[in-house]
């Protein structure tokens, strides 16, 4: 038995990101090479999982342009001799199918995962965000890990989690192991927790594996805060109903990339920027000398 099926939500307004997401969806956003939904759906297709289904909203439509095929851009690179740039398209022919339906209210990430419950039934799935790359170019296994958990286990969900200083805990969902090691068992997890009142420094990574049973569970969890539906909650439920919920620890390779304001985007595009083959020496040397004050000959 495998999973196939990732549910990639992307209907966020990216109000951080204005006056840049007005029109374009923050997961269009380029970082290097590609915009941010596309290392994404790359590092899906990498873990085994073939079909996409996209949690839309108002303004998206330019994510089911961009993974469409383009057979007009193709023959015009053909007839312009410009066969190089064919090979930057590949991920157009990557064996995927791809899937849209829309999240029509704004009530958060457990209500955006509710809406794809029509289409998983009762398989189990993955849920990658869709405004979060793992990893330098998303060179990531962290799903394939989770994967594994999940059969290894039978558990009931597996999370991917990475540590941060305790003052940024009250922006994540955060663990309470049950255990040590880089795969544990959760105890509980608790959404966006003051500093002093967090159980540990370990906060959702964006990436998660569920048993179908989660929309049972969400189905029960109220509205919290701006009428939202926390999919961390959904997840307490199922821990507190002797659910078996395990954690993945990310490696230090394997930095999560949460494109969510302009401070994350610009580290995010300077990173990917550094680290491209055959642009990435010149800009190392340009910025070195623009922080030295100096001017390229």
């Amino acid at each position: 038995m495998d999973i196939h099926i990732a549910v990639v939500p992307v209907a966020g307004l990216g109000t951080r990101l204005l006056p840049a997401t007005k029109s374009q969806p923050k997961e269009m956003l380029p970082i290097g090479r590609k915009p941010v939904v596309q290392y994404v759906v790359e590092e899906l297709a990498q873990a085994g999982l073939q079909r996409i289904l996209f949690i839309t909203g108002p303004g998206k439509a330019s994510i089911e342009n961009h993974f469409d095929l383009n057979a007009e851009l193709i023959q015009v690179l053909r007839e312009n001799g410009k066969e190089d740039l064919l090979a930057e398209l590949d991920f157009e022919r990557a064996p995927l199918q791809y899937f849209y339906t829309r999240q029509r209210r704004q009530l958060g990430l457990g209500h955006a995962v509710s809406c794809a419950e029509p289409f998983v039934g009762r398989q189990p799935f993955a849920v990658a965000l869709g405004d979060s790359i793992i990893g330098l170019k998303g060179a990531s296994d962290v799903l394939s890990r989770m994967k594994s958990c999940f059969f290894e286990k039978k558990a009931d969900a597996v999370i991917a989690f990475m540590e941060v200083p305790l003052d940024r805990v009250s922006a994540y969902g955060v663990a309470k192991p049950a255990g040590d090691g880089d795969i544990f068992r959760l105890a509980d997890v608790v959404e966006k927790p003051d500093r002093d009142k967090s159980p540990s420094n370990l906060v959702i990574a964006a990436r998660y594996i569920f048993d179908p049973g989660i929309f049972d569970a969400l189905k029960q969890i109220q509205p919290g805060s701006g009428g939202e539906y926390q999919l961390t909650d959904a997840i307490r439920r199922i821990i507190r109903g002797g659910g078996k919920v395990f954690g993945v620890r990310l490696t230090e390779t394997e930095r999560r990339y949460d494109v969510g304001n302009f401070k994350s985007y610009y580290k995010a595009f300077v990173d990917f920027a550094l680290s491209d083959e055959q642009h990435g020496p010149e800009l190392r040397e340009y910025l070195a000398l623009k922080l030295r004050g100096e001017k390229m000959k």
